[in-house]
């Protein structure tokens, strides 16, 4: 029915952590829309004008608008609650927590541990999206022209080793992929190279962002 509303930013409430309440003005109609804590971070200042593409979501009891930054990122969040038992919090949820590029990558590779990041998705939860989702993501990411940097990090069980161990050292998911690929990109490491070797060249570049 919407497609994406343009008009002037009134504000945003934060009733959950991974979602926020946008009040959108246009021609002197106020929309609320649901959307993600990562992409108020990209609004303009309050009273300018910005394009939000849509998702309206018809209850028996209410109507729901949900916001994103991009047509990419709408299409991806219907591709996610098509999943059974993946609803609009849980999508957004995934939304949040990792940048489109790299949600997408890890549905296509099967990396569920990565994936339960998000608030509420548990392992089976990561499994089934996985499962449902990853040869029609992947067909889907070359349709839409969705770029991704070709994944430089370690692979198999060495990534998962790294991951954890990054993770409980209490780095974000986004840091720990960013920190493999930027690694994996400017030093001499093979895919397969001991989890060890991995961890202290992350470790030395995130010591460098902080």
């Amino acid at each position: 029915m919407y497609s994406y509303l343009k008009g002037q930013v009134i504000g945003w409430q934060s009733p959950q952590s991974h979602r926020q309440l946008l009040t959108l003005e246009v021609n002197s109609i106020g929309y609320d829309l649901w959307v993600t804590a990562r992409f108020v971070q990209t609004l303009p200042a309050l009273g300018e004008v910005c394009q939000v593409f849509t998702h309206l979501q018809v209850r028996d009891d209410q109507w729901l608008l949900y916001g994103f930054g991009s047509a990419a990122e709408r299409d991806l969040f219907r591709q996610l609650t098509s999943v059974s038992g993946i609803g609009s919090q849980l999508a957004l949820g995934l939304l949040d927590t990792l940048p489109m590029p790299d949600l997408v990558q890890a549905i296509v590779s099967g990396n569920t541990r990565l994936l339960s990041q998000a608030p509420g998705v548990g392992k089976k939860t990561a499994e089934r999206i996985a499962l449902e989702l990853k040869a029609k993501l992947s067909d889907w990411r070359d349709r839409s022209g969705l770029i991704t940097q070709p994944s430089a990090g370690p692979v198999g069980a060495v990534l998962e080793e790294v991951e954890m161990t990054l993770l409980a050292l209490g780095y974000s998911s986004q840091e720990v992929m960013q920190a493999l690929r930027t690694v994996g990109q400017t030093q001499a490491l093979a895919k397969q190279e001991d989890a060890g070797a991995w961890l202290r060249e992350a470790i030395a570049w995130l010591s460098q962002q902080e």
